[in-house]
This record gives structure tokens, C-alpha cells and sequence, in this order.
């Protein structure tokens, strides 16, 4: 059978996206442990509401519900390019950037 250079290219596409996936989860996972070790309880994980969806749902020890945006990525600068309020770089450093939307910037 005779491959093209098109099917190469979807094949390795398909495996960047799984990897990309698979990243994401992880940076997810990374962020609700350091929350938990704040005292936090998780609510939910991928919650899906209207159009879009929330990576993290979470409860602080006060009963105040934290709704967490994580951005992985290779850099800081490049997760902080996607508006998001926690940034997870390539070696596992957490950079929470609280009421990011408030302008707590």
C-alpha cells in the first residue's frame, strides 16, 4: 500500500492533538492539587455550560465557588496570550493569576 505525504501529515496532527489533550489534563490535574492544598474542595472537572466550558469548579474553605480557566502551554507569555487565569508552562510551574477578568492584572 502507498502512503502519501497527506496521510503522514494527518497521522502526526491527530498525534499532536492527543498529546495537546493529554497536556491539557494534566495541567488541569497540577492546578486543582495546588487549589486542594489551599484547602479547597473541587466541584468539577470540564464543566459545560451555555457555550463554552470551565476546566475547574472549586469551593474554598469560606464556601466561595472559584471557577478556574487553565491555559497549558510551552511558555507563561504564550498561556497568558489565551486569557486564561491559570498558566501552566512546560516543566509543571503554576502561575494563578486571580479575577484576571476583573483586571486583577
Amino acid at each position: 500500500m502507498a502512503f502519501h505525504t497527506r496521510d503522514f501529515g494527518d497521522a502526526t496532527r491527530v498525534a499532536r492533538g492527543r498529546c495537546a489533550y493529554q497536556a491539557g489534563l494534566s495541567a488541569e490535574q497540577q492546578v486543582a492539587a495546588r487549589y486542594s492544598e489551599q484547602g479547597c474542595t473541587l466541584l468539577a472537572e470540564r464543566w459545560r455550560a451555555g457555550g463554552g466550558e470551565l476546566e475547574l469548579l472549586l469551593s474554598d474553605p469560606d464556601g466561595v465557588i472559584i471557577y478556574v480557566e487553565v491555559k497549558q502551554s510551552g511558555q507563561f507569555d504564550i498561556a497568558l496570550s489565551h486569557q486564561s487565569e491559570a498558566l501552566v508552562d512546560a516543566g509543571g510551574d503554576i502561575r494563578i493569576m486571580e479575577n484576571f477578568f476583573a483586571g486583577g492584572l
